[in-house]
């Protein structure tokens, strides 16, 4: 497979603590990558750094062969999109909120239109370009914002705890569409999760994190059947609470 990050000895701090440390990890292109950890590992803090919204205080972090991607992190970042567990809604129409990266980046009207309606239909948010994006429900809106993530169909989607404030039935359309963005749009997908059944149903490939440190990575097979390390197996069977 072909490699799309490569990441060396990565660490970062803020101030005197340190939130992450010794991260070596390689992600190709096309799969479905997750960090799995409990809350407050430093799970976020490496999704922000994977998208240059943060930089590394040691290490080195390559994108897509670029050793340079942090010094030109404002080219680099046109191929990325991020995800948050709240993400921003605008008090507009669910049109206006999908299209509003577009409209950042001067695309003409005619290919805006297109691309939304596409990115809607993904969603299965059709037909409600013309909304109020604030009388979406819980789900919708979250949908919504993916639509707005994939618009402009970026090579990396980073994803963190999306489905987090969502009933089981709205995780599962959540989780449907994390797929259909993989295998249609061919998207390298990045999610931070803490649920150890949503990466089972999820992932190729899974990162374990702890105490800031990535402590080991395998495919899911292997992560949930037999960890190399001790505290891998402590965490997957709930032995280690946080």
């Amino acid at each position: 497979m072909e490699e799309l990050y490569r990441i060396e000895n990565l660490g970062k701090s803020f101030g005197n603590k340190k939130v992450l440390q010794n991260i070596n990890l390689k992600i190709f292109k096309g799969e479905i990558f997750t960090f799995m950890g409990p809350s407050g590992v430093g799970k976020t803090t490496l999704l922000r750094l994977l998208n240059l919204l943060e930089m590394p205080t040691t290490g080195t972090l390559i994108f897509d062969g670029n050793d340079n991607a942090i010094l030109q992190k404002n080219n680099v970042m046109r191929r990325m999109s991020m995800l948050f567990q709240r993400p921003a809604i605008f008090n507009t129409s669910v049109f206006n909120n999908v299209a509003y990266g577009l409209e950042i980046r001067k695309v003409d009207k005619k290919t805006i239109e297109k691309k939304v309606i596409d990115a809607l239909a993904i969603v299965g948010l059709a037909g409600c370009e013309k909304q109020k994006a604030l009388t979406l429900s819980g789900g919708e809106a979250q949908r919504m914002a993916f639509a707005r993530a994939i618009v402009f169909k970026p090579d990396v989607l980073l994803l963190d705890e999306p489905t987090a404030n969502l009933d089981p039935a709205n995780v599962a359309k959540i989780e449907d569409i994390i797929r259909k963005i993989r295998n249609e749009l061919g998207t390298t997908i990045i999610l931070a999760s803490h649920n150890i059944h949503q990466v089972r149903r999820l992932a190729d490939r899974v990162g374990i994190l702890l105490n800031g440190e990535l402590i080991e990575v395998n495919t899911k097979e292997q992560i949930f059947t037999h960890p190399f390390d001790a505290r891998s197996y402590a965490f997957i069977n709930g032995e280690i609470i946080y």
